[in-house]
Order: structure tokens, then sequence, then C-alpha cells
């Protein structure tokens, strides 16, 4: 992926935090002189001082079981970043992708399509792998920014906090995940603005009705 990125010429950033690989990536530098390496964890990165007032597109093949952190991380730069291109385990890429009132659409749907536009690029067997994982993965490509853009959510962070409450038991109704904000009625208020069912679980509302809810609620959007 690294060799295909500065073949085009552009200014390349590698994060790697595997020292073989670190040195893998050395070898190439010395012949790119546009191919830039920090050896680190990428999840302490301040991508905004690599950017140095650049916009910016990532690629990666990210470590499957920290796949959600990185995606918070690279979130808190949704400001500076143009695209995401990243290859994941299918069973993430589908859930990041995935529609209201469907078995995927969950709390990393939301935050994903709050801050971007996702499509499953193309999915990819354990074969094209070396060594071969027992898992499915795919290519996930986002184009930033995503439903936020037609938001006025005050606070981002806040609202993200209000999805994982609306999602923290996902079979309970959206009254019951609620109580400790709202009382029962308030909530069914809530959701009748936004012409929804009292019983209606989180779901099945899209970010732009969970924004709503969220505003309704907390008098914040």
């Amino acid at each position: 992926m690294t060799q295909h990125l500065v073949a085009s010429g552009a200014p390349v950033i590698a994060i790697e935090l595997d020292p073989p690989l670190v040195r893998r990536l050395g070898d190439l530098a010395a012949q790119h002189p546009n191919l830039t390496i920090v050896a680190a964890d990428v999840l302490t990165v301040d991508l905004s001082q690599l950017a140095a007032g650049r916009r910016i597109r990532i690629y990666g093949n990210l470590p499957y079981y920290i796949t959600s952190p990185i995606l918070h991380h690279f979130f808190e730069f949704a400001s500076l970043i143009d695209e995401i291109h990243i290859v994941i385990q299918a069973e993430v890429a589908f859930r990041l992708a995935a529609r209201p009132g469907t078995r995927d659409y969950g709390y990393l749907s939301v935050l994903t399509q709050y801050f971007s536009s996702p499509r499953i690029a193309l999915k990819l067997p354990p074969s094209a792998f070396r060594p071969p994982p027992k898992v499915g993965s795919a290519l996930v490509s986002m184009k930033l920014p995503g439903d936020s853009a037609k938001l006025n959510v005050a606070n981002s962070a806040e609202f993200m906090d209000f999805v994982k409450l609306c999602f923290s038991q996902k079979r309970k109704t959206l009254v019951n995940n609620l109580r400790s904000i709202a009382e029962p009625e308030t909530v069914r208020g809530a959701l009748n603005s936004i012409k929804k069912k009292p019983e209606s679980r989180a779901e099945e509302l899209s970010v732009v009705q969970l924004a709503n809810l969220f505003g309704s609620l907390t008098g914040k959007v």
C-alpha cells in the first residue's frame, strides 16, 4: 500500500509501531524522498501536527482488535480529513455501513455515519493476506463529512455519549435506556415529535433522528 502511495509523488507519512516493519519502511523511504516514517502508536499521534495545515487522506490496514479506538481517534481530527480508506474485519465493516433497522446497525454505525459517508469498496478473502487470518476482511471507504454537515449539534462528544446510552442495552426501548437523563413520558413525547413510536429502540432511528432526539431531550441542538 505504501509503495503505491509514494509512487503518486504526493507527500506520504507512514505511521507504524512494529519495529521490523519500520525498518522495511525505512528502506522504502531511502528511495522516495516524499515518504516520512513516524515510528509510533497511531492512537497517540497528533494528526493535526502531522498535517501541518494541509488537508489529509488516510489509508491503512488496521489491527482488527482496536479498530473502534482507532476510528474514534481519527474522528477527533475529522475537520482535517477528506477521506479514510481502511482494511478491517468484514464483520466490523458491515457495522460501519449498516442502515437503521438492520441487525448490524448500532453505536459504531452512528459514530461512523455522523462523521463520514462509508461504503464497502471491496471484500477480501483470507487468502489475500500472508499469513491468512481466520476471518474475512473488507476495504471501507469513507468520505468526510457525514451527517454532521447537515446537523447543528453543538458538542459532538456529548452527542456520541448520548448515542452510546441509547444503545447501552440494544434490546431495550429508548424509554428504558434513557431513564437516567429523562422521565419516560418526556422520552415518549420526544419520540412522538420525530414521528417515532413510544416503544422505539435505538436501532430503529437514523443518525439525524437520534440527533433530533438528543436536541429535544437536552436542548443542545
